[in-house]
């Protein structure tokens, strides 16, 4: 029968074929063409005849076909047929699709459907007809039966296309069905809910399914909602990597985990790098990605900004033309994602109405985290990334050598923070990926040798953090680092030092490298620069402390300060310790040239000598003498001889140039340190084992220290050529010289007083040496300060650092005021006789701190050990604090008038100084300090908080403070309140602010602010600023704000000078004498900080009403925002009662009206926002709260019409004051133009407050407008702008003042402009 068809089908006409086709039953012609498609043969040519037979102009031949066409399907689906067969039959039965009629398109497309939702296809080989029915349906023009109407073919397809959505897929044809919809022609509506039906797919899928499902949905989106396509793919991984972490952290005894880690990261970077290729394709994919970091960015993070897309947007920066950008967007959401944790942290007010969320710091750490599973498309860009956090937010410059800010304190932090998240970014990066270490290894050191200019310490501890991590890795790259070597001598000193702190470690894995860098330092020893020779120096001592030699006292002898302990390298063993003796031995011999160099090179000698010999106890022979023999140069030998030191020698005069030569008074003080440590560390150990001929040295140097100082207490200051006659001016030769000497003299006695205290053991002598050597040094500070008095400058004397050590002056103290021991008793009266003494030891200890809070280390032994020195700040602070309290300043200075502060004045401002130190460099460590205070619980069983200790010591304060505010007035020392309010400011800091004491601690507060009436500015400052910063961590000051405004307000007067103000009398800190310009500017500066918190609320809620798409969603997602809005609008209407009475008050001219025309500009600018916030509202069909109507009432009664006359109170006063200018001018030319200058620059503000104001009610008409609600009928249109020339007035006025120039003219003008004004006020 096949055969007489195919025959039929050859002949030219169809007739005898289709009669012969007519006369077959269906079921027949059915089964035949099963039977050769089964067998694979010619089935292709068979439909081809059947076709032909059934021609689709007749209606029973269209059904015929149909039928056939069923079949087929049917046949496709079953999976029996070959390859072959299969696709020549899809292929001819696609190329008869467009044949159909209409209505029989319809129900072929309708059984697919039916299929797809009920599951019957097998292996879904027939979907590949389905996109080829429904291009054949759209074109179809006329109307066709669907349902129960007609529809046409377009809208027949789009009903199709909906039902088909709208069923349910099975999984495995949801990829083949996706990419069926490719090639069907969709308008914007049906992509969209294709785009939908496929993102509920996801979740129902294996999670090696999704990548090619992503896939084809990308190919997809080329024909619309991209966006949603790219919110759907985040959004979906978001949840994933959500869920998979909190399985990860929840009960780790679950076996069951649902993705295993890596299949999960997997799969998210194959997807990521199908989203990047898809970019590449279609650039406005691209663009759709950058708009949802952008909307991320502005608004809340939603779940556009989390790890899975921050790798994406990384991987985007592969692409050149989004590079830039991508980078730019990052780094701006890094530093607002900090800024905005810093708002928050320091507001308790935003803190309840907003909850936290997660930083995107710790979103891109995790990034880095993930990469680990071959993401090497987003290493790169992370790598990236952390530079240039790194670069835009690292310290700025350089001053004195001291790394500056550029930034204010408040942005400071932001910056810090972003500037570490880079490194870490880098660190974390190059620990887990080997191919990308060298590149971070060279930019890191590219930027330490090119950056010599701006500080790089960030820079530098990276590379230490890196260097740290695997010493042994960075072999690899040792050719760098010996590079880089090549650069020391032309890098600036403090770059040098911390370079070669970072390499340490690589210097004791690596010869090569150490021995490359001993022939770099050697050269840079004999160069012709200074700063090059200083860091040979640097070098040299720094491989000195940390070589070992045998037989050296261990770390654990002497603290180590550079924790090199965690290479993981055994660099003690025997061989090297051999080695390294030779190698030291040779630097020695190296660093002995430099003691004939310049002063700031031997210098640095004498500062490293002493770290040496700590860590390397077997050198102290061979510094000690070097030592010796240079002393031997400047010292006297003959008993008798006054002075001991050969002072002339120490000065090098060269031409018309004087300069030291010989820094003596360090060379004393480094003799004197390691004399010590050698007695307390050495001899007792050699002491043990045979007596040999070592301590030579030791005895020789002893004696001479003994000489010297009994030499120099018989000196007078005439053996010196330095007593009152002598010329010390900074002009003369001779003055230069005689400065120099003062200074080495008034340097040794400093360091004889250390070692004659340190070897006295309490003798009554010892002591009396140190007064007289004490009294040496005062009588030359005396002079000096004299004669600088005089002088027009004030010369360096009291910058010059002591020489003590911070060790030496804890002990001093403590003895002076601590020690009750009956034996010292009688020796330290001698001390303790002089006032003048022990408040030079007191100052000495002010000083150490000061050095500490500026440099963030002391100078003088362990000065660079952060422990030790933590250990000796704590004892001094314990002094300080008993002498403070048990002594008060008012007994002290009652006793004798000295002249300068009083020691209890001292203690107090040391303490001041010593908690914001601790707070800035010992943050961890505030327990044990606060413990190290308390003397009276040594052995505690029970722990208590920070917050329990810091309210022991607020407390002590506290009473000292009352004391103070009780006294009588003329006993009032404002220097000792405005400290005593400054250590409390510092204190409170360490309070938890949800403890009773920090309640206590603000009443307290408020208390003192409402009764002490002292009129000083400073302490009501500090007073007032102390109950700011308590009460933000509480609540918004607001109401606090509106209390202040209305005393100042009363106090003051108004600006109708007619109207009687009655005076509130809330706080009595507030009076005549603070209220402007002291607390008025503090309160504005305040108010401008609700400001900013209401400014940062408003943006927060437009960005999310700008995501919210669908209408009928936003009605009820914006009901959340109902608490911000409410908080918003109370705050602004605070606020307006705040400013109500400002902008009433008499203010003097200059800063205060200054920065309230500023900030009333400010509050419009918000009001604005708020309106336009409303509209926005609007568009998605929400009323206007009643409470917002409340607020634009009492704007538009309260505080525009009184704008309005305070511009014009300023705009009077102004014209006086220019008047009163001008008549000045006629006595005395000079004066006008300045006062009218600063008339001019006075009213600058006024332009932009109008242009404010009337920005406001531009947007008030426009809500009324679109809300239906008549927000304008409180509000009256001002016209105190428009004014008129009167002819009259201009008349008189050219008749006064004919000859006066245009500056006068000018300042009339001013007088005309507010006639108008002043009627306005009147009505």
């Amino acid at each position: 029968m096949d055969q007489k068809i195919l025959s039929l089908a050859a002949e030219k006409t169809a007739d005898r074929l289709q009669k012969f086709l007519q006369t077959l039953k269906e079921d027949d012609l059915a089964n035949l063409l099963q039977n050769q498609a089964v067998k694979g043969k010619a089935a292709g040519a068979l439909l081809r005849a059947i076709f032909k037979g059934f021609p689709c102009s007749e209606e029973a031949g269209a059904l015929r076909r149909l039928k056939i066409y069923s079949c087929c399907v049917q046949l496709l689906e079953s999976g029996d047929l070959q390859k072959e067969v299969a696709s020549e039959i899809i292929g001819l039965l696609m190329l008869e699709v467009h044949n159909f009629p209409g209505a029989l398109l319809v129900e072929l497309a309708s059984e697919f459907v039916d299929a797809v939702k009920q599951g019957n296809l097998t292996n879904g080989k027939s979907l590949e007809l389905l996109p080829i029915i429904f291009t054949a349906l759209a074109t179809k023009k006329e109307n066709l039966a669907y349902g129960k109407g007609e529809l046409s073919g377009e809208e027949c397809k789009k009903q199709l296309i909906n039902t088909l959505c709208s069923g349910r897929w099975d999984h495995q044809y949801v990829i083949q069905l996706t990419s069926m919809f490719k090639d069907v022609p969709l308008t914007a509506e049906e992509v969209e809910t294709v785009v939908e039906k496929v993102l509920t797919m996801f979740s129902k899928l294996n999670l090696q399914e999704i990548p090619p499902l992503v896939y084809q949905l990308l190919v997809l989106s080329s024909k619309g909602s991209r966006k949603k396509v790219l919110e759907g793919i985040i959004t979906f991984f978001n949840k994933l990597d959500t869920q998979h972490s909190e399985e990860q952290n929840g009960d780790e005894l679950l076996d069951f985990v649902t993705v295993p880690s890596g299949e999960l990261r997997h799969v998210e970077g194959t997807i990521i790098l199908h989203i990047v290729f898809a970019i590449k394709l279609d650039c406005e994919l691209g663009r759709e990605l950058l708009k949802l970091l952008k909307a991320g960015q502005q608004g809340d993070f939603g779940s556009n900004i989390c790890p899975f897309s921050i790798a994406l947007f990384l991987s985007v920066t592969r692409i050149q033309r989004f590079e830039e950008q991508v980078f730019d967007l990052l780094k701006s959401l890094v530093i607002k994602s900090f800024k905005d944790l810093q708002l928050l942290q320091g507001s308790k007010f935003l803190q309840n109405l907003v909850p936290h969320r997660c930083c995107v710091s710790t979103m891109i750490l995790e990034v880095v985290k993930n990469s680990v599973h071959s993401w090497d498309h987003v290493t790169q860009g992370l790598v990236e990334l952390g530079f240039i956090l790194m670069d835009s937010y690292g310290p700025k410059k350089i001053l004195d050598g001291k790394t500056i800010e550029a930034s204010s304190g408040l942005s400071r932090m932001p910056n810090q923070h972003a500037c570490k998240l880079g490194a870490n970014i880098l660190l974390e990066t190059f620990k887990i990926h080997e191919m990308i270490r060298q590149e971070i290894l060279e930019q890191v050191l590219n930027r330490v040798v090119t950056r010599g200019s701006s500080p790089i310490t960030h820079f530098i501890d990276l590379l230490s953090d890196i260097i740290m991590y695997s010493p042994l890795v960075l072999q690899s790259c040792s050719s760098k680092v010996t590079e880089t070597f090549d650069y020391l001598s032309f890098l600036p000193l403090q770059t040098v030092q911390g370079l070669m702190k970072a390499v340490l470690p690589l210097l004791k894995v690596s010869l090569s490298i150490r021995d490359s860098l001993i022939l770099v330092l050697r050269k840079a020893m004999f160069a012709s620069q200074l700063d090059a020779r200083k860091s040979a120096v640097a070098g040299f001592l720094l491989l000195l402390k940390n070589f070992k030699v045998l037989g050296s006292l261990s770390s654990s002898q002497c603290s180590q300060s550079i924790g090199i302990s965690q290479v993981h390298v055994d660099v003690h063993s025997r061989y090297n310790s051999v080695a390294n003796e030779t190698f030291c031995l040779e630097i020695m011999d190296s660093l002995r040239r430099c003691l004939g160099q310049q002063a700031d090179v031997r210098l640095m000698l004498y500062e490293g000598f002493y770290d040496v010999l700590r860590r390397n106890s077997q050198l102290a022979n061979s510094v000690m003498q070097t030592l010796l023999s240079q002393l031997k140069q400047f010292y006297e030998p003959e008993p008798d001889m006054l002075p001991p030191l050969k002072l002339e020698a120490c000065i090098l005069t060269q031409g018309d140039q004087i300069s030291l030569q010989e820094p003596l008074d360090c060379l004393l003080c480094c003799i004197q340190h390691c004399l010590a440590w050698y007695k307390s560390r050495v001899m007792p150990l050699q002491q043990k084992e045979e007596e040999e001929e070592e301590e030579g040295f030791y005895q020789d140097l002893d004696d001479m220290l003994e000489s010297i100082t009994s030499r120099m207490i018989k000196s007078e200051l005439e053996d010196f050529e330095l007593d009152k006659s002598a010329d010390f001016s900074q002009s003369t030769g001779i003055g230069i010289k005689n400065n120099i000497c003062a200074f080495l003299v008034m340097g040794v006695c400093e360091v004889l007083i250390e070692y004659n205290f340190s070897v006295s053991n309490f003798s009554k002598n010892k002591f009396e040496e140190v007064l007289s050597l004490f009294m040496c040094y005062k009588e030359l500070s005396d002079i000096l300060n004299e004669k600088a008095g005089k002088g027009k400058t004030k010369m360096a004397s009291k910058t010059n650092d002591s020489f003590l050590s911070m060790k030496f002056v804890s002990d001093l103290l403590t003895a002076l005021f601590r020690d009750s021991t009956q034996s010292h008793e009688e020796s330290l009266s001698v001390l303790r006789s002089s006032n003048e003494f022990m408040r030079y030891a007191v100052s000495v200890a002010l000083q150490k701190v000061q050095q500490l809070k500026e440099m963030g280390h002391v100078s003088g032994p362990d000065g660079r050990n952060p422990e030790k020195v933590f250990q000796n700040l704590c004892d001094i602070t314990r002094v300080l604090l008993w002498r403070y309290t048990s002594i008060p300043t008012s007994v002290e200075e009652s006793g004798k008038k000295e002249k300068g502060k009083s020691i209890s004045l001292l203690c107090l401002e040391g303490l001041q100084k010593i908690f914001s130190v601790v707070q800035q460099f010992y943050q961890p460590k505030i327990h044990q300090f606060l413990r190290a205070l308390d003397a009276t619980d040594k052995e505690e069983e029970v722990e208590v908080s920070v917050t329990q200790r810091a309210a022991f010591q607020i407390r002590q304060f506290q009473r000292s403070l009352l004391n103070i505010l009780s006294s009588q007035e003329e006993d009032f020392n404002s220097k000792e309140a405005l400290l005593l309010v400054t250590v409390l400011s510092n204190l409170s800091k360490l309070l938890e602010p949800s403890s009773t004491q920090f309640v206590q601690m603000l009443s307290w507060t408020t208390k003192i602010c409402k009764e002490n009436s002292w009129e000083d500015a400073s302490f009501c400052k500090g007073l007032m600023n102390l109950l700011f910063s308590l009460h933000v961590l509480c609540k918004s000051p607001v109401t606090l704000l509106r209390d202040l405004s209305q005393d100042i307000h009363g106090h003051l007067g108004d600006i109708d000078q007619d109207v009687e103000v009655e005076k509130t009398n809330h706080f009595a800190v507030v009076n005549l004498r603070t209220a402007a310009p002291t607390v008025c500017l503090l309160l504005l500066s305040q108010a401008e900080k609700v400001l900013e918190e209401v400014d940062w609320l408003i943006t927060k809620l437009k960005g999310q009403v700008s995501q919210e798409i669908i209408p009928e969603a936003s009605s009820q997602a914006t009901l959340p925002n109902h608490p911000i809005e409410k908080a918003i609008i109370i705050q602004l209407g605070t606020l307006l009662t705040f400013f109500h009475e400002l902008v009433q008050t008499a203010l003097p001219s200059g800063s205060c009206v200054d920065t309230l025309l500023k900030d009333l500009c400010k509050m419009y600018t918000i009001l604005t926002a708020l309106v336009r916030y409303y509209l926005q509202l609007c568009q998605h069909s929400r009323g206007i709260p009643k409470n917002m109507e409340k607020l634009v009432k009492l704007s538009g009664s309260h505080l525009t019409p009184l704008c309005y006359s305070f511009i014009s109170y300023i705009q009077n006063k102004k014209s006086k004051s220019l008047k009163h200018a001008g008549e000045k001018k006629k006595e005395k030319t000079a004066a006008g133009p300045t006062a009218v200058a600063r008339a001019l620059r006075e009213t600058k503000p006024i332009p932009n407050l109008i242009f404010a104001i009337e920005q406001y009610e531009k947007f008030l008409i426009h809500l009324s407008k679109r809300s239906k609600v008549n927000l304008m009928q409180h509000i009256k249109l001002s016209t105190s702008r428009d004014f008129k020339i009167k002819g009259n007035i201009l008349d008189m006025v050219l008749q006064e003042d004919e000859d006066e120039d245009e500056e006068g003219t000018a300042s009339e003008h001013e007088g005309q402009n507010k006639e108008p004004a002043k009627k306005k006020r009147k009505k």
